[in-house]
């Protein structure tokens, strides 16, 4: 099969599930490799980056879905039921986070985070198919954990977890609240070297110019 009529095969496929289509069952229907799949929908991504294109090929996980392009979203809202739209509140964004950077959390340990009661929050976000299930954990009673979807990755932009920013580091003290002393302290520590620095550099060139002078 030729280079065009498996990148026609590819574009067919993920125009007609409307969903992600994992790499595995592209290999499998096309009977070709990983690396294979991943060059030709790299030309296929290339093409659908033309202006004239109102489509790309996005890359979720391990897999790839055919979807409008972000730049046309505007004109595309209006068509559709506004109802569909999910509205993240605080509270959402908030039980979202907590799931993006601790995959497999309890209801029990979003509520210790947040301080709060999460369940019409989470409630929600399993309605919009942001979060799901993720088995049950090993403590007593054993309770359900819960991870975000591969519809939050689409939603926030990215292809998996790993992309997710850094968070920042800390400490909990005895009753497991943030400490951030240490984290003053480091930053004081910084602001000290860089003036220590400048005034090194400050009397070098003072140095050099008595020199010149003689």
């Amino acid at each position: 099969m030729g280079e065009e009529k498996i990148q026609g095969v590819i574009e067919a496929i993920l125009f007609s599930t409307g969903r992600i289509v994992k790499i595995k069952e592209l290999m499998t229907i096309l009977e070709i490799s990983s690396d294979e799949v991943i060059k030709q929908i790299g030309n296929l991504q290339e093409e659908y980056k033309k202006e004239s294109r109102g489509l790309e090929i996005i890359r979720v996980e391990d897999g790839y879905q055919l979807a409008s392009k972000k730049e046309y979203y505007e004109y595309l809202y209006p068509a559709f039921d506004k109802r569909l739209k999910p509205t993240l509140s605080q509270a959402s964004l908030e039980v979202l986070a907590i799931l993006a950077y601790n995959p497999r959390s309890t209801k029990a340990d979003i509520e210790s985070i947040r301080g709060v009661d999460s369940n019409g929050t989470m409630y929600k976000l399993l309605e919009y198919n942001l979060i799901e299930p993720a088995g049950k954990a090993d403590l007593p009673g054993r309770p359900l954990t819960y991870k975000v979807t591969s519809d939050f990755m689409k939603m926030f932009g990215i292809k998996s977890l790993k992309d997710l920013p850094d968070l920042p580091k800390y400490k909990l003290d005895s009753n497991r609240q943030v400490v951030i002393d240490d984290l003053v302290e480091n930053k004081e520590q910084e602001d000290s070297s860089e003036i220590n620095s400048n005034n090194n550099s400050d009397e070098d060139s003072d140095v050099n110019t008595e020199n010149n002078i003689i």
